[in-house]
């Protein structure tokens, strides 16, 4: 893909995330800590963007950087957005305790982590989610989840189920899942280790227990904090 190509595509992916959060140029200049004049030669494909002003631009723009950058990439700046709210999603979270699930969202909020989540209540909707099926039909496979954080006694499908069908498939078997558990039963976590599962973490889970094993999973993204205590995770679905 040619240099001119890629810029243009990044203006058109930028223009496309600022108009679904509903915001001026001048807004997310203003939110980017950068010139609005900068934002509209970046959105008309005829500025070259450095290193930092797309760390800005992500922060800004309420997404991580390799999804930003993964958007541009592979938008032909035609197609709509890449899941349903039109962002990128970071962390898949399958999770029916509604506790765990406030509790881990809450360790993030006040963390001021800025990755997006998805959370869903039951293994059925976990696999309709990850495969585009059912709800989440018009997702698109390229949209995997970067991690995903898999309780195992889940509703309607068990989550050791879900950990198998997801590493079974070409298309997610590379996809990192850390196993949610109240337990240390270590058959049930060697099985999971046994198919592929990265490492797991009792619950509830917070920031400290998920940074602890990020380094282990050789991800290419990172967990993100905004330069301004701002933005928050937000429980999407």
């Amino acid at each position: 893909m040619l240099q001119a190509e890629i810029i243009s595509r990044f203006g058109a992916s930028v223009r496309k995330l600022r108009s679904r959060l509903g915001v001026t140029q001048q807004d997310l200049a203003e939110r980017a800590g950068l010139h609005q004049t900068y934002i509209a030669g970046i959105e008309r494909g005829n500025r070259n963007v450095t290193l930092k002003s797309i760390e800005k631009l992500a922060h800004a723009l309420q997404v991580s950087i390799p999804s930003l950058l993964d958007t541009a990439l592979h938008s032909d700046g035609r197609s709509g957005g890449r899941s349903r709210s039109g962002r990128c999603v970071d962390i898949l979270m399958v999770e029916d305790n509604r506790d765990d699930v406030e509790l881990t969202l809450e360790a993030f909020s006040k963390a001021r982590i800025t990755n997006s989540v998805q959370v869903v209540r039951d293994g059925r909707e976990a696999l309709d989610y990850i495969f585009c099926a059912g709800r989440f039909a018009k997702r698109s496979m390229a949209d995997c989840p970067h991690l995903v954080l898999l309780d195992l006694g889940l509703p309607k499908i068990s989550g050791l189920e879900v950990l198998r069908r997801l590493k079974a498939d070409e298309r997610t078997e590379s996809v990192p899942v850390v196993i949610l558990t109240g337990s240390h039963d270590s058959k049930e976590l060697a099985e999971c280790l046994l198919l592929g599962a990265e490492t797991y973490l009792v619950k509830p889970v917070d920031f400290s227990g998920l940074t602890r094993a990020t380094p282990r999973l050789k991800l290419d993204w990172a967990l993100l904090k905004p330069p301004d205590p701002a933005p928050h995770v937000r429980q999407r679905g």
